[in-house]
Formats: C-alpha cells, sequence, structure tokens
C-alpha cells in the first residue's frame, strides 16, 4: 500500500477513517471505527459514519493543530517542507498523538492498534522520509 501522507506526516492509506478513492469503507467498518474512537478517548460520542469517515485534510477540516491550514498558507504539501519544521506546533502534535499509545495498545487488538501505529503513530518518521 503506497503512502498517503498529511500534512501532519499522518498516513492517510492507514487510517481506518479514510474513504478516499480505493479506500472505500463500508458503514460497519466505519461505525466499528467510530465505537473505536469513543473507547480510546479521541472522541466523547459514538461518531455517524458519516462524521468519522475521512476524505483527506483540508484547511476547512477541523484539526486541533491547524496544520493543513498553515501548510496551504505556506504553500507547501507538508510540514517536513517548513523551513521552521519541527515547530512548538508540531512538536506538541507529536507529544499529544504519543500520549494516546497507551491507550491505545489497551484498547486496541493487535491489528488495530498496528493500523492505527502506521496511520497515527508514525507521523514524525513519514515526515523525515524514513
Amino acid at each position: 500500500m503506497c503512502k498517503i501522507l498529511a500534512a501532519c506526516g499522518n498516513d492517510c492509506a492507514a487510517c481506518p477513517r479514510y474513504v478516499g478513492p480505493t479506500y472505500e469503507k463500508s458503514e460497519v467498518e466505519l461505525h466499528r471505527t467510530a465505537v473505536l474512537w469513543k473507547e480510546i478517548g479521541y472522541r466523547g460520542h459514538v461518531a455517524t459514519n458519516e462524521e468519522i469517515s475521512c476524505t483527506g485534510c483540508s484547511p476547512r477540516n477541523w484539526c486541533r493543530y491547524h496544520i493543513a491550514r498553515c501548510c496551504q498558507e505556506k504553500g507547501i504539501p507538508t510540514c517536513a517542507s517548513c523551513a521552521a519544521y519541527p515547530c512548538d506546533n508540531m512538536r506538541e502534535c507529536f507529544r499529544i498523538t504519543a500520549s494516546f499509545v497507551p491507550r491505545c495498545r489497551r484498547v486496541c487488538t493487535e491489528a488495530e492498534y498496528a493500523q492505527l501505529k502506521k496511520a497515527f503513530f508514525e507521523k514524525e518518521q513519514n515526515l523525515s522520509g524514513k
């Protein structure tokens, strides 16, 4: 599977929410993701399938760190292309993302954790090209 990098380094191709072309998810898969997101603590409720599905980063999408918007304003595809990388905002993004690892290990099956690790917990490596 080819990586599809988000501005922050997430691998959209590995994300259980990503429904871009050739990555369609069934209603059951999306609902399971919504339930898992609540169990992990990513969401305070079980989201609808429409709410949980994602087609990739856009400055219009909600992002705690406003990364897609920042990259768009700078005319760069990812934070790795920024002269200020890693800025304080990205360091905070990496820190908060890493804080979810223990909870994911407790809540997820091995397969679910492996998918989340590839999708979200390798963003620094993805941005560094490793």
